[in-house]
């Protein structure tokens, strides 16, 4: 029965009605002999199928329903050919120990660099930030520290910008690191600033000679 693919249980659990193009019920097909044509089908009519087998539309549409099967670590670590095994045999991601030392390394001088460089931007310092694809802007260094609460890992420098061109007015996240009128604030990676003796925007003294 081509309707088992369509309606999804079996043709001795189906009742077929036939109904006309104006929504009329002109009869139910339940003689198994009878051909489609021995009934007074016309354009425009369609079946309607009631299930009587007692499955549930979308029953299995909610994955949460559905008992999983969860494999204790133990039991999957020693599965020969499942996907941990095969980077194991060979070596890669988190079972390339020398690659992962190689990184380790090289975060830790990549911290010391940084904290290196954070040392050169004093509180109340002038500086110039440039970050990358963004036009060079004058601030004054506000906050230099992690921000390990609001922020990706690692230093940010607090500025404020000598214009409105930064995001915020100095607070993230309901938390304030410094104080400076709205849209004047940002936070930067600290490579992105350059302390120097920079004056402000628009005090007139680059149009004196």
């Amino acid at each position: 029965c081509k309707l088992e693919l369509v309606v999804g249980s079996p043709a001795s659990c189906m009742d077929l009605e036939l109904f006309s193009a104006e929504e009329e019920l002109l009869g139910r097909l339940d003689c198994d002999e009878a051909l489609l044509g021995s009934y007074p089908v016309a354009d425009g009519c369609r079946v309607h199928v009631i299930d009587r087998s007692g499955a549930r539309f979308g029953e299995y549409e909610d994955v949460s329903q559905v008992e999983k099967y969860e494999m204790a670590e133990t039991d999957y670590d020693k599965r020969p050919e499942s996907l941990r095994s095969f980077l194991r045999q060979r070596r890669w991601g988190q079972f390339n120990t020398e690659a992962a030392q190689r990184q380790a390394a090289e975060a830790q001088q990549r911290r010391a660099q940084e904290a290196a460089l954070v040392a050169t931007l004093p509180l109340g310092a002038r500086c110039q930030v440039q970050v990358p694809g963004q036009p060079c802007k004058r601030a004054t260094i506000m906050y230099v520290g992690t921000c390990q609460t609001d922020f990706k890992p690692g230093y940010w420098v607090g500025v404020r910008y000598d214009e409105p061109l930064g995001k915020h007015d100095g607070s993230v996240g309901g938390r304030r690191y410094f104080e400076c009128q709205p849209k004047y604030g940002a936070f930067v990676r600290p490579h992105s600033v350059t302390p120097g003796d920079f004056p402000e925007e628009g005090d007139g003294l680059e149009d004196e000679l």
